[in-house]
């Protein structure tokens, strides 16, 4: 009997030893350990994700510890474990759901093709991926633009946190609401005022738009994704505006080079440059070949570009050119825009 307890009782200290050992002595990650739990995983499937990243010791410490605290959930998600941690501090941290979260920064200007790059360089999938919902799942914005030919324009540049557990899908849902958080507060709904250059050049018919048309959100969503490629300066850009709208209202061809590197882009032969036989490329969005507004934006345009395309500048400017400064310069003639090119020439000239 004694040498029964004597066996029972070391059993019982060996047991209480493995379960200080893997429970209570702190583990070191190898470097940065990524671990993905995704939904539906059992705490069994947890815990050998854990041991096999060096996480923890022992999955069945880690199973025994849960099963003393079965209230206590789990969360799915991205984990990142950098720091010392004993078991019982990755079990809360798997209780709180303290997932890790990238973050992607959308410039104002991007093309759907450079945030599907962003998307993949933040590791949150294959840019192709992104590509595919942005040119195909229309119904997101199906009642802003119903004629819209992807989700170009309406993919709201900002500043996002979003994690490997949300889909593209997710992903571009999540722009596509920042879009329309902006749209109505400043106004921009298939039901609201439409800009009275659109009215007044006829892009727009005369009085209110119809109910769920769209038709004032996709042009003038399509303007101001011009405006954003134009210029960087703010104060410019009711002013750039101004020329285009114009321009429409005199059928005169916009002609903005944006339109024809968005156009090979579409294509996939766009080279990182424009040279002059470009111009000829045939495609609906070159504004050389094609007069009038091109049919989709080129890019996701920013608050204040949505804005200069909604209430423009009233002005008689026909052209514009860059100064060499970052600004520009506007003209009312030829005549006076041919100087202008001249006065760029003659300071790229002196740099």
């Amino acid at each position: 009997m004694r040498k029964f307890l004597a066996i029972l009782l070391l059993a019982v200290f060996g047991i209480g030893g493995w379960l200080a050992w893997a429970l209570w002595l702190p583990v070191t990650p190898a470097g940065q350990k990524f671990v993905m739990l995704r939904p539906g995983y059992s705490t069994r499937r947890i815990a050998v994700e854990l041991q096999a990243a060096g996480v923890i010791k022992s999955r069945f410490a880690f199973i025994l510890w849960h099963r003393f605290h079965r209230r206590q959930s789990l969360k799915a998600g991205e984990y990142l474990f950098d720091k010392t941690a004993r078991m019982s501090e990755v079990n809360d941290r798997l209780v709180r759901g303290d997932i890790y979260v990238h973050t992607v920064v959308i410039p104002e200007g991007f093309t759907m093709f450079d945030i599907a790059q962003a998307i993949q360089d933040a590791g949150l999938g294959s840019s192709q991926d992104f590509l595919a919902v942005a040119q195909s799942d229309r119904e997101l914005i199906s009642d802003l633009a119903p004629d819209a030919r992807s989700l170009e324009g309406y993919l709201f540049p900002n500043t996002y946190e979003f994690t490997r557990t949300q889909s593209m899908r997710d992903i571009a849902a999540v722009m596509v609401r920042q879009f329309r958080q902006v749209a109505a507060q400043i106004g921009l709904t298939p039901t609201g005022a439409t800009p009275n250059s659109l009215t007044t050049i006829g892009l727009i018919p005369n009085g209110p738009t119809p109910s769920g048309q769209g038709m004032d959100v996709q042009k003038t969503v399509t303007m101001a994704s011009i405006i954003e490629k134009e210029t960087a300066v703010p104060e410019e850009r009711a002013v750039v505006a101004s020329v285009y709208y114009n321009r429409l209202a005199r059928k005169i061809a916009l002609q903005a080079d944006p339109s024809v590197i968005y156009a090979e882009m579409l294509n996939g032969n766009y080279s990182g440059s424009l040279h002059h036989a470009d111009m000829g490329f045939q495609s609906a969005y070159n504004t050389y070949a094609h007069p009038g507004l091109p049919p989709g934006p080129i890019g996701n345009p920013g608050r204040t570009s949505l804005e200069a395309a909604m209430h423009p500048a009233q002005t008689d400017y026909f052209y514009f050119v860059s100064d060499g400064n970052g600004h520009h310069r506007f003209s009312r003639s030829l005549e006076e825009h041919n100087q202008n090119v001249a006065k760029l020439r003659q300071a790229m000239q002196g740099k």
